[in-house]
């Protein structure tokens, strides 16, 4: 069993803010002293693994596992659901630190001790990060599959939630091993699971990857229409988006329009260069469009 914790302590979960992990730290820092009395020992643990997260998000990776030191070193039989977050979280670090193989045993660990106890949600989450830190396509599909199973088997609304995530990661496992006409059905299914939720912002994560799709079908106006609604789009909020202006990019390179192509490469190194991640994993990929943009 696990112990109850304090039925005052506030609901940690409702507080994330992925956008921005740097506030969401404070926010748990903040309600961790509430959670000093012995029975709260699994809440305090698992509230640890998850500014461990925010740690990580903020590649702030040495900070991260000596947050999981101090969690695992105080783990015990009853705090199971802690020991699944903390096994999550210790991959998470790994696989997002470009150390994937290490990350591997932490993620098989949780899904394991997930199943063990029933948590689906955390199943979910497990399989579909051994999915992503997997080296081949046939083992990263396997566990994608795995994971969508669970979803789909599912009545819990939590774990049913995970289908949009997974209708996209295995459409980029299609993608990344050609297959674009898979990828594409994929793609589309997770735009139909994002709209009945009403969020805006997966909304057009999903057209984009469809638009994507269509590049790679050689299929332009189709993908360049897609890829200039989302401009405009974008525009109305007020904001910009590095990826769709890269797309655009690569869409007017390939029709050869020079000037077209070169603003947009422009625009997109300006707005993905301010992404320490993309700077650090895709730096290649930034050096093409900086040169292509012609940026000083």
């Amino acid at each position: 069993m696990t112990a109850v914790a304090s039925t005052s302590l506030p609901e940690f979960d409702k507080l994330w803010n992925f956008d921005n992990p740097t506030e969401t730290e404070v926010k748990f820092r903040e309600i961790l002293p509430l959670a000093e009395l012995p029975q709260d020992l699994d809440y305090r643990l698992q509230l640890l693994t998850q500014i461990a997260r925010t740690q990580g998000l903020q590649r702030k990776f040495a900070e991260a596992h000596s947050t999981l030191n101090d969690v695992e070193r105080s783990l015990t039989q009853d705090t199971w659901l802690a020991a699944i977050r903390y096994n999550l979280e210790r991959g998470r670090v790994f696989n997002s630190s470009q150390e994937k193989a290490k990350a591997l045993p932490f993620f098989l660990a949780a899904f394991e001790l997930s199943n063990q106890k029933h948590k689906d949600d955390f199943a979910v989450d497990a399989a579909h990060m051994l999915a992503i830190a997997e080296s081949t396509s046939e083992k990263q599909m396997e566990w994608n599959l795995k994971a969508l199973a669970i979803a789909e088997g599912s009545s819990d609304v939590r774990v049913q939630g995970w289908l949009g995530s997974l209708y996209n990661n295995i459409g980029w496992t299609y993608h990344d091993s050609g297959r674009f006409t898979e990828a594409l059905e994929l793609f589309r299914k997770a735009l139909a699971f994002r709209e009945t939720r009403k969020d805006p912002s997966t909304i057009r994560i999903a057209k984009w990857c469809i638009a994507r799709t269509y590049r790679s079908l050689n299929q332009l106006e189709q993908s360049l229409e897609i890829q200039k609604a989302l401009e405009a789009e974008f525009d109305q909020l007020q904001e910009k988006d590095g990826y769709v202006f890269e797309e655009l990019g690569e869409l007017y390179l390939i029709k050869g329009m020079a000037v077209e192509a070169q603003k947009y490469f422009g625009l997109a190194y300006y707005e993905l260069s301010k992404d320490e991640g993309f700077k650090t994993n895709e730096a290649q990929r930034l050096a093409r469009i900086k040169e292509l943009g012609r940026v000083e």
